[in-house]
């Protein structure tokens, strides 16, 4: 009975050993799967922070200088106007009798427009020709009194000697110089009645208005029966307006950076919104040799010819010139341009992605683009609308280039960061 007994108390002690075995074994799990996680959030922050550093680099464009033109084309804002434009005003009052031809029509110098119904001018000369009359009437009659004076005195003065008094030779004498002063006042109160009559008659001449050149109409203010003020002082209306456009000025303002190659003859294109598939020729006739002095500019003057009436007075145009240009100059878009407290600069990038912030010496300004006479080459690559934070020494990558950075980001095995940084830990 005894063995019997002692075989189970040996089988009861194996297990203890076998767990302990197990819990070691688990143990050992348990560190490695720590290890492998500490060194993958590890890898993880590594590359997290690799990927934040290429996000962290700008992006920039890159552009290269060109060469200038041979020929460059100038476009300036231009005002045409006619060759002759002449407003019409009334000199008398009155009103519109009637008016001969309206806006648009063609007429000739000498051509009468409008007639001016004058009854208060009517009045004044016909009252001025009565005072004349009554004026001559009275030089005869003061001539006839004079005739009366001469003769009286002339007897009086071949009197005998002593048949009449010296006292009355003399009264005779003065009479007679009465008389002859007094038809002088009549002569001179005529003279003033025809000055007068003269000036009413000439202002009846202004009954007509009549055109000053030949022309078009080119506006009409007023209409039968309205009342007509005299002058062009702020007084009257203007009533007509005739141009001649047989041949058209037109006006440009160049800035002064740009007038040094604007000369009489200079040819230029003139394009009218109106007319898009037509070209105008124009040339330069004088320009006003003088700087505006709050614009900066200067006003030149072309002439074109306007055979077919197309261009109007008033029209807006695009004037074109053909300026001579310099092939061997550099020109770079405004937008590539730094303005700060070291002057104008330009962010030019080296072989290693590095940026460079170089002065520059501006040229001509040509609108979207700029000449540069001094510390640009044709090789550099610019930064084309660089950001307000570029300095020099800084890192960027180029549009359309791949960086170090965003090479190794998208090596194979790598995930997308993006998405791994999306991931909840």
């Amino acid at each position: 009975m005894a063995p019997e007994d002692q075989r189970p108390a040996r089988e009861t002690t194996a297990p203890p050993r076998n767990l302990r075995r197990i819990g070691l074994a688990a143990v050992a799990v348990a560190i490695v799967i720590a290890a492998l996680g500490i060194w993958r959030r590890h890898s993880h922050e590594t590359e997290v922070a690799q990927w934040t550093q290429a996000q962290a680099t700008p992006t920039v464009a890159v552009i290269a200088p060109r060469a200038g033109a041979t020929v460059e084309h100038l476009t300036l804002p231009g005002t045409v106007q006619a060759w002759y434009e002449a407003p019409l005003y009334a000199r008398v009052p009155g009103y519109l009798k009637k008016w001969q031809f309206d806006y648009g029509a063609h007429v000739k110098k000498g051509d009468v427009l409008a007639e001016i119904e004058t009854p208060d001018l009517d009045a004044q000369l016909a009252g001025a020709q009565a005072k004349l009359n009554s004026a001559r009437a009275e030089v005869e009659v003061r001539e006839a009194e004079k005739q009366f004076a001469e003769t009286t005195y002339q007897r009086w003065r071949d009197s005998p000697k002593g048949v009449v008094s010296v006292q009355e030779q003399e009264a005779k004498e003065a009479d007679y110089g009465s008389a002859v002063a007094r038809v002088n006042a009549a002569q001179a109160e005529v003279a003033a009645d025809q000055g007068e009559i003269d000036r009413l008659q000439a202002l009846e001449s202004f009954k007509s208005i009549v055109a000053p050149f030949d022309g078009v109409v080119t506006a009409r203010e007023t209409d039968i029966g309205a009342l007509i003020n005299a002058g062009s002082g702020g007084n009257g209306p203007e009533l007509f307006r005739v141009a001649d456009i047989h041949e058209m000025r037109v006006y440009v303002q160049v800035p002064q950076q740009l007038s040094a190659d604007i000369r009489p003859g200079l040819t230029a294109n003139l394009h009218l919104p109106q007319y898009p598939d037509k070209t105008f020729m124009a040339a330069v006739a004088t320009t006003s040799n003088a700087i505006n002095m709050s614009a900066r500019t200067l006003l030149v003057e072309l002439h074109a010819d306007n055979p077919d009436g197309l261009l109007q007075p008033g029209a807006y145009a695009q004037v074109v010139f053909e300026l001579p240009g310099n092939p061997n100059i550099v020109r770079v878009p405004a937008s590539a341009l730094i303005f700060r407290e070291r002057g104008m600069e330009v962010a030019v990038i080296g072989p290693d992605d590095k940026v460079e912030l170089k002065p520059i010496t501006l040229g001509r300004n040509l609108g979207t683009e700029v000449e540069v006479v001094k510390g640009l080459s044709m090789t550099d690559r610019l930064v084309n609308s660089p950001p307000d934070s570029l300095a020099t020494g800084d890192v960027v990558r180029v549009a359309g280039e791949p960086s170090a950075n965003s090479a190794k980001a998208t090596q194979p095995g790598n995930e997308d960061l993006a998405e791994r940084n999306a991931k909840p830990h």
